[in-house]
């Protein structure tokens, strides 16, 4: 492997001002959420400060522990990660707002976060042990699909489409780095839009589901901007009302019972009524730079095992930097989406902050520029 590299000291920087922000927006965007409904304003800010503290002790030691070493448990965290998916569908399984997606032991966690970490494991380490056979569609192609399949069937089931599409979007990129022809991509790619495509046609087509009624929301949220447009109109109302350098820290209107839960999936619009478009861009600034540096460390990786693993954590955070400003601004239907860093998520913040930590291991033996 040769000497060991300094770590890249920009995704480390860009990372801890993420969290930061995000410890202080959970906090101002919750605090009436929680004294209404929990009798402690601080309630989430204690334990997003938690999961942020067991976040960095995983950082650290995804940081430390070399990345060659995770082939050796691929196995055993991708069978584990599957057994908590069928769990969480049993009766131990905590259900909130209709969902099924928490266990809890003590702390609630989420099977679908730990899914997207074994997912990226098991993946890179399958990628490596058959790379000369994946330009093979029934062996480079089918045994991937297979996995998706599984996963996003288990997800979808909670259900949590939004997750079970980020895992599968991840997977099918990963398998693409790791050599699969690009016919076979094209074609799958083609299918799985047409495939969505047509299950969007059928639910609205098919009915009064809430799916139906949240993509009829989406083409038009002001028809119905007390009911299945409130979320859509409120968000919009928020980024909206902020102008260019916000209503001021602490002082949003919107999430005073508007937007449910605004410490969550709809947390961007919180920022934008508070800190303004220039806050929105600086969150925006920040992503772009986590995201670059991670796209120069997964190029400059020195074998296709820290490529793939690098590719596929920093994926996960692609995705859903996309589809929850998407969201907040009323691009795509509503979907429950955290914003990776910034929104209350509990595991899911540590889990990504993991998946950081390998990526910078990985950085330690790369090339590339770290100023």
């Amino acid at each position: 492997m040769g000497k060991k590299n300094p770590y890249d000291s920009t995704l480390i920087l860009t990372v801890a001002a993420l969290v930061v922000i995000g410890i202080i927006m959970v906090f101002s965007s919750s605090y009436s959420y929680a004294m209404i409904n929990m009798k402690d304003g601080y309630y989430f800010l204690k334990r997003v400060l938690m999961w942020a503290a067991i976040g960095t002790a995983g950082m650290i030691f995804c940081a430390k522990f070399p990345y060659q070493r995770w082939t050796k448990l691929a196995n055993l965290m991708f069978v584990v990660s599957l057994a908590l998916l069928v769990l969480v569908l049993t009766p131990v399984g905590t259900e909130i707002n209709g969902a099924k997606r928490w266990i809890n032991i003590g702390l609630s966690i989420m099977p679908s976060e730990i899914a997207k970490f074994a997912a990226v494991i098991y993946v890179s380490t399958s990628i490596v042990r058959k790379k000369e056979k994946m330009q093979s569609f029934v062996y480079g192609v089918v045994p991937y699909l297979i996995i998706i399949g599984m996963i996003f069937g288990l997800i979808f089931l909670q259900p949590d489409f939004s997750t079970a599409f980020v895992v599968s979007v991840v997977i099918l990129a990963m398998v693409f780095v790791g050599g699969m022809k690009m016919s076979h991509f094209v074609g799958l790619v083609s299918a799985g839009f047409t495939a969505i495509a047509g299950m969007i046609g059928y639910i609205v087509i098919s009915g009064k589901s809430y799916k139906a009624r949240r993509i009829t929301a989406f083409l038009d949220p002001w028809a119905d901007a007390s009911n299945t447009g409130f979320q859509a109109v409120q968000s919009l109302l928020a980024l909206g009302s902020g102008g260019l350098f916000g209503r001021g820290l602490g002082k949003s209107v919107q999430k005073h019972f508007y937007l449910p839960e605004p410490q969550n999936d709809f947390i961007f619009a919180i920022i934008g009524e508070e800190l303004g478009f220039i806050g929105g861009v600086v969150i925006l600034l920040l992503f772009m730079i986590l995201i670059w540096r991670g796209i120069r460390i997964a190029i400059n990786a020195p074998d296709l095992l820290s490529c793939l693993m690098a590719t596929g954590f920093i994926s996960i955070i692609i995705v859903q930097v996309i589809i929850n400003i998407a969201v907040a601004t009323s691009s795509m239907p509503v979907t429950g989406m955290p914003l990776p860093f910034i929104s209350f998520g509990g595991n899911a913040l540590a889990i990504s902050m993991a998946g950081i930590g390998i990526i910078l291991n990985i950085s330690r033996y790369t090339n590339t520029n770290r100023s």
